[in-house]
């Protein structure tokens, strides 16, 4: 996909962002286990970030998906992953089948000032018993008159103990596994939700992750996105972008391998620098190989994207490479720093820390795996 100067010219402004708004402040948020979203989403709405493939008449700037692309590669320059992460879910998990399938009514109430940055989001989808499998999720909305009455439990949950609202993942009758399950806006501050715990995680410490009950949780069925039972497909899109919001983070890997480049360029031992052996630029080669691959990947995944063509095959071979790859640059490149890669506020001990959600998170890698093989025609069939 070729950049015009419009989509170089989002990057600049983003980069620029980035360096007076959030990599000031990278380390403070590592070290509270939080951002301050509604803050920083605000700015990002003013600057029009939250919205770029958005509707115009609900804020948006109403582009095609390569400039929400380059706004994306454009975060890999944060010098952490929990906040593009929580920017991502925001922009390109929470909010697509909102813009594309929800009412006027209901996209002005949630979307618009999400766009803004007057409300923060988060997608709820996983629970304790069923992250990848989809599926098996066990919240149920019960109808009762004009309203659903939700009960269950969320868990995973970007940004939950700071959200507005949350798109939510529910079973709406006992049908069909694919064909029984509705996303519904929900209010956090509706009675009855509550806020389990905040996990502690072994990365992306910028970023709050919740776990969240919902105890017979009353929202009117209005606030229903699309249609009835059609909740699992309406996901299974949504996270064709959120896999390739994933795999466009490849930028973070990029600019890993340019610090290390730099870093081993002055670091000396035994009378060269580090650079300078062979194996060491030989792997850096390597590495930047690789990534420029998955950029070539995601790169054809958004094109056809664009074009309106299925991007799932693509997509999940572009988030399967980006998750595979990105552990591989973060402990390939730690190792050339040495002693100060495994101090724990080095950027390449962070990268290898955050990186590694990206082979669970949105599909495990087993998941994007079993989506291949059944496009390949290889997935034996069940029953």
């Amino acid at each position: 996909m070729l950049y015009t100067q419009e989509h170089l010219e989002l990057q600049r402004s983003v980069k620029k962002f980035i360096d007076t708004e959030i990599n000031p402040h990278v380390d403070a948020w590592e070290d509270a286990e939080i951002f301050p979203a509604h803050e920083l989403f605000k700015k990002m709405g003013d600057a029009g970030f939250l919205g770029i493939n958005k509707p115009q008449e609900y804020g948006g700037m109403g582009l095609d998906y390569s400039y929400q692309l380059a706004f994306v590669e454009a975060l890999g320059a944060v010098n952490c992953g929990g906040v593009p992460m929580a920017i991502g879910v925001q922009t390109d998990m929470a909010t697509p089948a909102l813009a594309r399938f929800g009412s006027d009514e209901l996209r002005k109430e949630f979307l618009a000032p999400s766009i803004a940055g007057d409300l923060v989001c988060s997608i709820g989808v996983s629970e304790p018993g069923a992250g990848s499998d989809v599926a098996s999720i066990k919240t149920f909305a019960k109808k009762d008159g004009d309203d659903y009455v939700i009960t269950g439990t969320k868990m995973w949950i970007t940004s939950g103990t700071q959200s507005d609202w949350i798109c939510l993942l529910a079973n709406t009758s006992e049908g069909a596994a694919h064909k029984n399950k509705t996303l519904i806006c929900v209010p956090m501050k509706t009675k009855g939700v509550s806020v389990a715990k905040k996990l502690k995680k072994l990365g992306m410490w910028s970023s709050d992750t919740a776990q969240l009950y919902f105890d017979e949780v009353r929202v009117p069925q209005r606030y229903r996105i699309g249609e009835e039972g059609m909740g699992f497909t309406y996901q299974m899109q949504q996270f064709q972008e959120e896999r390739l919001y994933a795999a466009a983070q490849w930028t973070a890997l990029d600019r890993i391998l340019r610090e290390t480049i730099a870093y081993t360029r002055e670091r000396q031992a035994f009378g060269q620098s580090i650079l300078d052996n062979q194996y060491v630029h030989f792997r850096l080669a390597e590495l930047k190989t690789e990534i420029e691959a998955l950029r070539a990947l995601v790169h054809d995944a958004a094109a056809k994207l664009v074009a309106g063509e299925d991007v799932t095959l693509l997509a999940s071979m572009a988030k399967l490479k980006a998750g595979r790859l990105g552990r591989e640059v973060a402990d390939g490149c730690l190792q050339f720093w040495g002693g100060m890669g495994y101090v724990w506020e080095s950027n390449v001990s962070r990268l290898l820390r955050d990186v590694r959600l990206s082979s669970i998170g949105g599909g495990a890698d087993e998941v994007m795996l079993g989506i291949i093989s059944k496009y390949m025609g290889t997935l034996p069939r069940k029953g």
